[in-house]
């Protein structure tokens, strides 16, 4: 999830609601993609992130009924879970 909705690790560990391809699934968020930093060996030489990415397992991908060519693609969106 990018940093300003990681928020500070205050969305660690809860669920979210993914809304894509007339689906909902639950998932729980793990990780902050760093949507400030990037490009050093604490990021992998990875560049920042774009603000507005939640990144989905495997298993959201299918949950969603998303053919694996178009696992990433989807255009989603998410809630908290209540």
């Amino acid at each position: 999830m990018s940093t300003g909705w990681f928020n500070k690790k205050s969305r660690c560990l809860n669920f979210i609601n993914i809304h894509g391809n007339g689906r909902i699934v639950g998932a729980m968020v793990v990780d902050e993609c760093d949507s400030t930093m990037g490009c050093d060996s604490d990021h992998d030489y990875q560049p920042p992130c774009p603000n507005n990415i939640v990144d989905a397992s495997k298993a959201v991908w299918k949950a969603l009924g998303v053919a694996e060519s178009d696992w990433g693609n989807l255009d989603i969106f998410w809630s908290d879970a209540n």
